[in-house]
């Protein structure tokens, strides 16, 4: 198992839910109905899919092994920035929850909230894996030792089978689909 491979993938279905969450927003800025349903679905993908998922492959595994690995310069830099984009990211979604809530409620103001983290949620993220994909993954193949990169292969491994076996990224892949497919109307 290629396990930066497989995160760069994984990267390319989160970026296919934040199409959705743009699409969403547009449909609220059209002054349509909000669709809260498909909000908490994609709020199940993000804390599930790509926090639980795979932001813990990220921070557990790999930028641990880097950190550990080449110093305290990536550590304190590229690392630490990565972690709290993870950290700004939990953030929108916690207040798109809030801002759900609020519209469910009643308060009809808070739709400017669901627009304003979710827009901020997807700017952020497509952001953010670009650097992941283009700096610091490529950065740690090629400055990691192979017993490194191997550690972190089984340790992915392992992570994949618990995931597998839970049927997570099945789950996950269907939801995508479902969110594509009602975000084309």
């Amino acid at each position: 198992m290629d396990a930066i491979s497989l995160m760069m993938e994984e990267h390319k279905n989160i970026k296919r839910v934040l199409k959705v969450i743009r699409k969403l927003c547009i449909k609220i800025l059209n002054k349509q109905e909000i669709e809260l349903e498909v909000f908490y679905k994609i709020i199940d993908f993000v804390k599930n899919y790509a926090d639980k998922h795979h932001h813990n492959k990220e921070e557990e595994i790999l930028f641990k092994k880097i950190s550990d690995e080449l110093g305290e310069k990536i550590k304190n830099g590229p690392i630490y920035g990565m972690l709290a984009e993870h950290d700004m990211g939990r953030l929108y979604i916690l207040n798109l929850e809030s801002a759900l809530e609020k519209v469910k409620n009643g308060d009809e103001d808070a739709k400017v909230d669901i627009i304003a983290n979710s827009i901020s949620y997807a700017d952020l993220l497509n952001r953010h894996i670009d650097k992941e994909d283009n700096a610091i993954y490529k950065f740690g193949e090629k400055n990691l030792s192979k017993e490194a990169i191997k550690e972190v292969e089984e340790k992915c491994k392992e992570v994949e089978k618990i995931a597998t076996d839970a049927y997570i990224q099945k789950k996950y892949l269907k939801i995508i689909e479902e969110l594509e497919e009602i975000s084309k109307y």
